[in-house]
């Protein structure tokens, strides 16, 4: 296509103006949102999606607030998809000079013309839309794909939300309990200002393309097994946006959150056991993924977590944080062990106090014990303020009754970053008891640099069956 073949689709694309391309066998699907009440709208951004040679459709710029330091208005939207699809994204304040349309790695071209840009995803995607360097007001687009499971209103054993805002009333605590055997179905365009609680449960399905918007909570799943998340959207809730317990025999897929506030966490595990988290989008004030154990009601340790597919943005705290609460009245403590942490973007992150910085953090504390972990496939596009690596066996006064134990066995490989000015990685044991042993750094690619030693990290002798490959 030549340049004044491209310059007319971007016009035409800003109008709104279909052409006739040649018709291919793609779909796309918009929720209806636009015009509902209770939905604020950020005007920043004009963005129109469509099948190559189909009509431009509008989305809905939904506001989110991003950034507990100086919490700002961001954007999102989103949609279905199969096959490719054209995007129109129209900045409606000021000129373009620049434009990051992040992850980074996934290189994907655009065309721009004035205030325009436009360009193509064959695939679903999330993504980060970026004027001019700001990240604190960006377009954040949710290219989902398409929903293989919908429900309908009447439905046996469904909890039926359809297009609209719902604010249950007379609710305790702001929450909906869900039993056992039972599918909450978001349909697109729901919005659900209520905290979801599947507790003492098994069988249950939270699926769909609707919202949770400024719950007390997301989804909180305590003493429960067999419970599926899936497609769902989770806007600014007071505290964490999925909060497990004590569970077991949990997926959570294609999540997307944001939070803003003190202690608002992505996702938070204490003495769960075969958890999968798959294609999920998390920017969050604290941390994206914690992996804890004995924590207020629930003991007995963490095991068999994956984490594979995400993008994590940390506007404070940690995009990956393992090790804090166990149980330092027992004996012997307790374990987290087989962890995988597999192809995941870590966008930001930004924390100004030392102890809890860390793209990647193992920081056993309250004699805990961490074991057998893998991170595989990572790429760490920005740090503001803290450091790659953190691998520790710590004693922190504000939350541990004990040192943690020992750090054992742990896998960094394929990771990469580019970036400059932030604190140095850390690897370090307590004492000659409490030590940090067989790490191994495979291929480890620091601006364009393979590792080849642990110069410029911080450690101590109570370290021990370091690798570099």
């Amino acid at each position: 296509m030549n340049m004044r073949k491209i310059i007319r689709l971007i016009v035409l694309a800003a109008a709104g103006v279909a052409m006739p391309l040649c018709a291919q066998q793609h779909r796309v699907e918009v929720y209806p949102e636009n015009g509902r009440p209770g939905l604020p709208h950020n005007d920043d951004y004009t963005v129109r999606v469509r099948v190559p040679g189909g009509e431009w459709k509008d989305l809905f710029e939904y506001r989110v607030q991003v950034d507990m330091d100086r919490v700002q208005d961001a954007t999102m939207v989103q949609f279905d998809m199969d096959g490719s699809v054209e995007v129109m994204v129209k900045k409606n304040n000021g000129s373009i000079d620049r434009v990051d349309i992040r992850p980074a790695d996934l290189q994907i071209p655009y065309q721009k013309q004035m205030n325009v840009i436009v360009f193509t995803l064959d695939k679903p995607q999330y993504l980060s839309v970026e004027f001019n360097g700001d990240r604190l007001h960006n377009l954040h687009l949710f290219a989902n794909p398409l929903e293989t499971e919908t429900h309908s209103e009447g439905e046996d054993g469904v909890m039926y939300f359809g297009p609209g805002v719902h604010r249950p009333k007379d609710l305790p605590n702001n929450q909906i309990r869900v039993p056992s055997n039972t599918t909450v179905y978001l349909a697109p365009g729901a919005v659900l200002k209520a905290k979801l609680l599947v507790d003492k449960a098994e069988n249950v399905r939270i699926v769909g393309r609707g919202i949770l918007d400024h719950p007390v909570r997301g989804i909180e799943i305590t003493d429960s097994r067999q419970v599926y998340v899936d497609g769902i959207t989770v806007v600014n809730p007071e505290h964490y946006t999925v909060f497990g317990g004590g569970s077991s025999e949990v997926t959570v897929r294609n999540l997307k959150s944001f939070s803003c506030k003190g202690w608002s966490d992505g996702i938070d595990l204490m003495c769960c056991r075969n958890v999968l988290v798959d294609n999920v989008f998390m920017r969050n004030s604290d941390d994206c993924i914690a992996l804890y154990n004995h924590r207020w009601n629930w003991w007995g340790g963490t095991e068999n977590i994956t984490v594979q597919n995400a993008i994590l943005w940390a506007d404070i705290a940690h995009p990956i944080n393992i090790g804090g609460h166990g149980d330092p009245e027992s004996e012997t403590g307790e374990t987290i062990r087989h962890l995988v942490f597999r192809n995941i973007d870590i966008l930001e992150h930004d924390e100004d106090d030392p102890p809890y910085q860390g793209c990647m953090a193992i920081d056993a504390g309250d004699k805990n014990r961490v074991e057998e972990v893998l991170f595989e496939d990572i790429r760490v596009e920005s740090i503001q303020e803290g450091r790659l690596f953190h691998v520790q066996v710590r004693f922190n006064a504000k939350y541990d009754k004990a040192p943690g134990t020992s750090i054992e066995n742990v896998t960094f490989r394929n990771i990469t970053y580019r970036g400059v000015g932030e604190n140095p990685s850390l690897l370090k044991g307590l004492d000659k008891e409490c030590k940090v042993k067989n790490v191994t750094f495979e291929n480890v690619v620091i601006n364009g640099e393979k590792m080849r030693s642990l110069d410029g990290f911080i450690t101590n002798e109570f370290v021990e069956g370091v690798k570099i490959k």
